[in-house]
């Protein structure tokens, strides 16, 4: 039983979800959450029942001292509302639902119905799930993020891709499936994160996500320390990546094949779109859509959906000089010493087109990989 008692009445409410584990290579997807609801204060509302879903000797609950008392925290997965506006009336006023956990290890379908429980009683109007998975994509390149949906008409609406992808999936995949079945529009958006520096945080690929969905739900994210960490982090990749020289010739050669698969998205309308972001950051009061840290707007508008034109880029396998390819979870894979497995796949389990090379996932990967 579903009780919200305390719960205000939400205004065109987003279901915003990352889940921390196989869809979430370097922490990317659940950082990127977890900035949403740090900067704008998020207020826990209900948490799911830790002993329904999850196996605690896979993800084992920690202790605490608080005050000199022993407590204890139980791995779950638990949901928080923040509410977006503009501290002087003139924006967009609208309610966001923050998900976030750790991929179930039993019972998805039961999971997935209370998620989508809480959003029938909360009226959600659509649900964006965060992904983020290893790919051959070079650090030293904007992170490629696509949007995908298995609405045929959301992804018209949206210029979203249509799933087309077959094969072993996440809770990611699980929940758009079932919002599909249960009527509820849903859209994943998965950040590329380069496999050889896998090892998490990976401060750009979240604020790669948060800027897509930023564009998706046309509100401006405030973004923190978070620009400035993921500047420091490719510096300290490049760093690692130049004590190296295979390192070095093989980012190289990533970015060579990226330069030419990106040459068509060198457009008009890109180049807008990101003034059109610039525009929204450096003046607030220039249009509807300004979310401020604990803002509140008098006026409702429910088309919070807009069309974006940002598409999604995957640059070819460029051809290594190692004798097969990195994959997921590979501890030979090439990459800075310093480095560690991801917990990610080398593509998408729900973009279209994607394959899942790494049918054993690493050990980061756990149980959870496998759903029931």
């Amino acid at each position: 039983m579903i009780e919200l008692e305390g719960v205000p009445e939400l205004i065109d409410p987003v279901m915003v979800a990352a889940f921390e584990g196989w869809n979430d290579a370097g922490d990317a997807a659940s950082a990127a959450v977890a900035h949403l609801d740090r900067e704008w204060k998020g207020e826990v509302f209900a948490a799911l029942d830790a002993e329904d879903y999850y196996d605690f000797q896979v993800n084992r609950p920690t202790v605490f001292l608080d005050g000199g008392v022993r407590k204890i925290t139980w791995p779950t997965t638990r949901l928080s509302v923040v509410r977006v506006g503009d501290t002087n009336g003139k924006g967009r006023t609208r309610d966001l639902v923050l998900v976030r956990g750790i991929e179930p290890s039993m019972r998805w379908r039961s999971f997935c119905n209370e998620i989508l429980g809480f959003a029938h009683e909360l009226g959600v109007e659509m649900l964006v799930v965060l992904g983020s998975l290893l790919g051959d994509t070079p650090h030293t390149r904007p992170v490629p993020v696509s949007g995908v949906t298995s609405d045929a008409d959301l992804a018209a609406r949206l210029d979203l891709e249509e799933s087309r992808y077959e094969g072993p999936t996440g809770i990611v995949g699980i929940l758009q499936e079932a919002c599909t079945h249960a009527g509820v529009p849903a859209v994943s958006l998965w950040a590329a994160v380069p496999h050889y520096v896998s090892q998490p945080p990976n401060p750009k690929a979240s604020l790669a996500l948060l800027n897509r969905l930023e564009d998706l739900l046309d509100v401006r994210i405030p973004l923190g320390e978070l620009t400035e960490d993921a500047r420091a982090w490719q510096l300290g990749v490049d760093q690692l990546a130049a004590e190296d020289s295979e390192v070095a010739e093989y980012v190289q050669s990533l970015e060579e094949a990226r330069d030419t698969a990106d040459l068509p998205e060198a457009s008009g309308e890109a180049i807008a779109r990101e003034f059109e972001r610039y525009l929204r950051r450096r003046d607030p009061q220039s249009g509807p859509g300004v979310a401020t840290e604990g803002g509140l707007a008098d006026g409702r508008d429910s088309s919070y959906l807009r069309d974006t034109t940002s598409g999604r880029t995957r640059p070819p396998r460029p051809v290594s000089k190692e004798p097969r390819e990195p994959k997921s979870g590979d501890e030979t894979a090439t990459g800075p010493k310093d480095t560690a497995k991801g917990n990610g796949t080398s593509e998408s389990p729900d973009s279209p087109g994607g394959t899942d090379p790494a049918d054993s996932p690493g050990p980061e990967d756990g149980p959870e990989s496998s759903g029931s």
